[in-house]
């Protein structure tokens, strides 16, 4: 590999970097797509030999001009060449498919990633312990089905060996993204804020559309009308950060709307356990008044529901 890896040759023609992905995945379709576009060459996607995978890897294969490599029980015809070879694989397959294929090639000078937000780079010690030079690179950036976010301008969290946090860094400026370091006893904590942005911030809109059926609006049309203050919301969040975007009845300490709510969302108990517990982030980490007063009407809430 040599000095493919180093920042300054990514941008020549003469140094391109050769790159695997294991998996075929929402991850793996985004990230494909991108490296593809920055001009990596993309030379294999691995994948289970089983019907879905082995579908999605193909397709993917033919988007970036690279060939499906079936991952099956046998592992001597595995043969990767590729300078990065990069696991898009769930959390709790990182390890496993790393020691599967520990010693089905040479990892002699190869860099190996993988882009779990949770774990650490010691994932792929199995790697580590052939020669590879191993590091973690998680992009704070949500990958669903049916949608591949272009990555400019994403934040990517890396750490691991100083050969694999190079090599990672210089992928990460060629696709645009801002790139920096993370410790490794702090990625809980960071996939953690990394879920309060996106999955649980779903799951509160989920939440927002089943008290919309409440108020007689179903779920479709609940969608529709959040988007606008939705939107507006997050452009307040951009311009003025969480303080001066923080509006509404707790703000403004309007005790009499709060257990108005709180009076209607007895019908919807989970909607309400989420209420109060937002309402007490509310009153610890944003401007409000008469704090004690809040803290009270929303305890009292809860205790005339049945729950403290």
């Amino acid at each position: 590999m040599g000095s493919a890896i180093l920042p300054g040759m990514l941008g020549k023609k003469s140094a391109k970097l050769r790159i695997t992905l294991i998996g075929a995945g929402n991850l793996a379709g985004a990230l494909a797509s991108s490296l593809h576009q920055a001009g990596f060459v993309i030379e294999q996607i691995v994948s289970r030999a089983t019907g879905a995978s082995l579908q999605r890897a193909k397709r993917l294969a033919v988007e970036v001009n690279a060939s499906a490599t079936l991952l099956g029980r046998d592992r001597s015809n595995i043969k990767i060449d590729a300078d990065v070879v990069w696991f898009c694989v769930p959390d709790g397959a990182i390890a496993v498919a790393a020691q599967s294929l520990a010693t089905a090639i040479d990892w002699t000078g190869k860099v190996a990633l993988h882009s779990s937000g949770a774990l650490t780079s010691d994932e792929l010690s199995a790697l580590r312990r052939r020669g590879a030079a191993v590091g973690s690179a998680h992009p704070l950036m949500t990958f669903v089905r049916g949608s591949k976010p272009a990555l400019a301008g994403v934040p990517f969290a890396i750490e691991g060996d100083r050969k694999a946090v190079q090599a990672a860094r210089a992928i990460v400026k060629n696709l645009r993204g801002k790139s920096y370091s993370i410790r490794a006893k702090d990625k809980a904590a960071y996939h953690a804020w990394g879920t309060f942005a996106s999955p649980l911030f779903t799951a509160l809109l989920a939440t927002s559309e089943q008290l919309a059926l409440s108020a007689g609006v179903k779920r479709n049309a609940a969608r529709r009308r959040m988007l606008p203050i939705l939107k507006q919301t997050l452009a307040n969040y951009e311009a003025l950060g969480a303080t001066g975007a923080f509006s509404g009845p707790i703000v403004r300490a309007d005790a009499g709307t709060v257990k108005q709510h709180l009076t209607a969302l007895g019908d919807v108990p989970l909607a309400q356990q989420v209420y109060v517990a937002l309402a007490r982030a509310a009153l610890a980490y944003l401007p409000t008044k008469n704090r004690k007063m809040l803290e009270k009407l929303l305890e009292s809430g809860q205790r005339s529901s049945g729950r403290v």
